[in-house]
């Protein structure tokens, strides 16, 4: 399902340059649940921005379901992001002012499905999530771990091939934390694709495999 080859991320911030990425090679089956572990720096959120195509490498190839990915229109990028991929965030990126069921719906909008099946889809997962009472609150009025499980509402309802998740756990306590794993350990089993980055060694043992980094490089 994804492949990376040779990539390589540099910035360059005020004529420094700095390697987030150096020759990366990677693959990743479908169906695959892998955690990228690794110390504070190291590269895993720049791995995951450059996974997801929120961000081009400098070198290398990225290729998604044997399709080269930057050799696409941005518009095409967006496109193929929009409708394949999930993101779960450690801040969990909600919008204040709209309602959970709104936050959840954005994905589906910007995909301009039809109202009436975008409701029944975030309806849906809204449900399954245990978050259909909390559909009219706002994302400030809800505690860490029922903003995070919005988060995987918000990453789900598209239906993603690829779920990408950066510390999903991070801002959470332990019984919260749990949730959010094995609700991730329940999308993999339904055939997502998850990529976790996470400082924690014993949610990444429940990966399938675990990819280790440090200094912008796979160990």
């Amino acid at each position: 399902m994804i492949q990376l080859d040779k990539v390589s991320k540099v910035y360059i911030r005020n004529k420094v340059e700095t390697k987030a990425l150096e020759d990366i090679t990677l693959r990743v089956a479908a169906g695959e649940f892998v955690a990228v572990t690794g110390p504070s720096g190291c590269g895993k959120s720049t791995l995951l921005n450059v996974l997801g195509i929120m961000d081009a490498p400098t070198s290398g190839t990225y290729t998604l379901d044997d399709m080269n990915v930057y050799e696409h229109s941005e518009r095409e990028l967006v496109e193929l992001r929009n409708k394949h991929i999930g993101f779960i965030f450690q801040s969990f990126n909600l919008l204040e002012s709209p309602s959970v069921f709104e936050n959840v719906e954005l994905p589906l909008i910007y995909r301009k499905m039809d109202k009436k099946e975008r409701r029944a889809k975030v309806t849906s997962i809204l449900e399954s999530l245990k978050l259909r009472d909390y559909a009219d609150f706002h994302p400030t009025e809800l505690s860490g771990g029922e903003q995070q499980r919005v988060a995987v509402a918000r990453a789900l309802v598209g239906d993603p091939k690829l779920v990408l998740a950066d510390e999903p756990t991070g801002n959470l306590d332990s019984k919260s934390g749990e949730v959010v794993m094995q609700l991730l350990e329940t999308m993999n089993k339904n055939g997502v694709t998850i990529i976790m980055v996470t400082h924690s060694a014993s949610y990444a043992a429940r990966a399938h495999r675990v990819v280790e980094m440090l200094d912008g490089r796979i160990r």
